[in-house]
Order: C-alpha cells, then structure tokens, then sequence
C-alpha cells in the first residue's frame, strides 16, 4: 500500500540538510519514508516521491551512497591490483598498465562500479593481497599482472572467489586468469626473425615475471628448434623505464659478436632499445631488426613504427570484467588464453 503525501509540511527557509532525519523533519514524514522516496521506491506514491526529492534537491542533500551499499553488504567498489614483486621501482605510470587499466576502468564504470587502485609492493608487506580482500572496502578484484607473487594469487583465490587476474594459466590453477598464450608469443617472434635469415638473436627483458619468462623460454624453443647455426643470448632489462634505456646501452656494447634481431619482452623495452641504438649508431632495421610485445598504441607512433605481437588488450579487459561480475554473482568462470598476433610494421 503507498504510503499518503498528506503530512508534506510547507517549505521553510532554505537551509542546508546534512541527513535523512532533517530531511524527514522539514517533509513532515517519517526517516524511512525519505529514505524510500530517495531510493525511488514504489510503496510511497508518486507524488509523495517527486517532493521528496524536490525538497532533497533544493536543500543540497545527496544519499550517502557508500554507506547504502555497506548496509546491502555491497560497496560498488572493484579493487584493481598491480603487484610489482618483479620490479618495484616500475610505475603505474608504465604503458602497458595504463593502457590496460583505461580498458577495466571504462568496462566497470560501464557497469556501475568504482575503481580502487592499489599498487603492492610485496617485499614491504607479504600480506598485501589479503589486505586488499579482507578490507570490506571492494566487491571483487581484478589484478594486472602476477608478477612473481603466483603463489601468493594462489593462496588467497582458494578461499576468495571474486578475483581476475590479467597473466598467464597453468594447468590446474584455482586463481581465475585472463591473458596471452606468451610462449607463442615468444616463439612466434623468434620465427619471424629466424625465418628472415637472422641467425644472431637477443632477447630484451628481466624473466623473474611469469608473463616474460614464459615468452623468452618460447624464443628458446624457435631457437633450439631452428638449429642452423642459430644463437640467442639474453639481457635481463629491468622494466622500468627510468633504467631500461641505460641497460639496453650497456649491455649492447657488450654482447658478444654482432646481434642481427632483438626480441624485446614488451613494446616500451623495444621503444627504448630502438632509441638507444640510434644514439650508438645502429640503425634499425638496417643495421638490427627489432620486435615488440603488446602493440601499444604508442607502437603505431615510434620511428620506425614498431613490429610487435599483439594482446588483445581492450577484448581481454572486456574478459576480465565479464568473469568477475559472473564471480561476484556466484557463478563459475573459466580461464581464458588468447592467442597472440604478429603485426609487421617497420622495425623488422
């Protein structure tokens, strides 16, 4: 049954309300009539409703959304985690991560949710993830990257469903992830340099993250498989970008015998690797041809413009999305591994 507009009181003077309770004292109703009128509920009648929340309005009063969603055991808030116990001194402010944190900010803000960013340094707190899911703050997590915390993932998703993580998949894994088939993706760049007729290989890239090791151990096997005189070596480029371009200049002058292909473990590594080859007067691909991993869009603009493999970034954000709302609703969802993608441009 509605409930009756006729204890409306008249308007005062204007002044600003900071609660439901002087709300309802100024409408002459009951806190919980305000409250569902506010909550555009159907048991108060419509005209009831529509001067509620004209008076709510000229008195500047906003529901406290947060504290709403507490009481319905919900915050609204999706936690979106980048765990850095590969490299600390890398930044949020790294491409990948904010092109891949723009594609899961607009999926959920699409979906009437809030993001929460958390970077985690697991070396200062070992407990970082629980932290995070414990914290009553968020309704679910997405993770961007597992860096070499697999097993920390691991521990908490056994008993914490609503977790998404961007990486790789292991057979057997409780943790629920979105992400690259790597190994083809490193082996698919090895082969296409291989099959240039470059015999003289280097990959670019620190291997203690998951993601990149998995891609340098698929540029071994192209190796190894090709024989034919083939060599890789390996330079362990941190991925800050603060320090990979000193890195990548060092090391170049003191790898052994003339490299004819670089593999790098992702775009930003091949974007400073190309800049500082130029500085040391190796022309790319002239002298050295150079392949990414990402294909940024930042890929499409450096000179020349980058040849990389491609993760679908923008679907897989879509995916990760997708599942933890599937999570959230306690439903079941499966990994998913998506196949990587050469793109030739002009670096090789």
């Amino acid at each position: 049954m509605a409930e009756d507009d006729s204890t409306i009181a008249a308007e005062g003077p204007v002044k600003r309300v900071r609660n439901i309770a002087e709300l309802a004292s100024i409408a002459g109703v009951s806190a919980g009539t305000v409250s569902r009128a506010l909550a555009d509920k159907p048991m108060v009648n419509a005209r009831t409703r529509e001067k509620i929340q004209a008076l709510a309005r000229k008195h500047g009063f906003q529901v406290n959304q947060m504290a709403s969603k507490l009481r319905r055991q919900k915050t609204g808030v999706i936690a979106v985690v980048i765990p850095l116990g590969h490299d600390r001194r890398q930044h949020i402010s790294d491409p990948f991560f904010m092109t891949l944190l723009g594609a899961l900010a607009d999926e959920l803000t699409e979906s009437g949710f809030d993001v929460m960013l958390s970077r985690a340094i697991p070396q200062e707190h070992p407990d970082w993830l629980d932290r995070v899911v414990n914290s009553g703050m968020v309704d679910g997590v997405l993770m961007i990257g597992q860096s070499d915390q697999y097993d920390a993932i691991e521990a908490v998703a056994r008993d914490y469903a609503p977790l998404v993580v961007w990486g790789s998949y292991r057979e057997g894994q409780a943790h629920c992830s979105v992400g690259t088939d790597n190994f083809a993706g490193g082996r698919m760049a090895a082969e296409y340099l291989l099959e240039k007729g470059l015999r003289s290989l280097v990959f670019l890239g620190d291997t203690t993250g998951i993601e990149i090791e998995e891609r340098y151990h698929g540029v071994q096997a192209a190796v190894g498989d090709f024989g034919r005189g083939a060599r890789l070596q390996h330079v362990p480029v941190h991925l800050s970008i603060d320090e990979m371009t000193d890195e990548i200049g060092i090391a170049m002058t003191a790898l052994d015998g003339d490299i004819e292909g670089a593999v790098c473990a992702s775009d930003a590594i091949a974007m400073a690797a190309i800049r500082q080859l130029h500085e040391l007067g190796i022309q790319v691909p002239a002298d050295i041809q150079v392949i990414g991993f990402d294909d940024l869009p930042l890929a499409r603009h450096s000179v020349p413009q980058l040849t990389t493999i491609r993760q679908n970034i923008t679907g897989g954000a879509a995916q990760m999305v997708r599942r933890l709302m599937a999570r959230i609703s306690g439903e079941d969802a499966e990994a998913l591994v998506m196949p990587p993608e050469l793109v030739i441009r002009a670096s090789a």
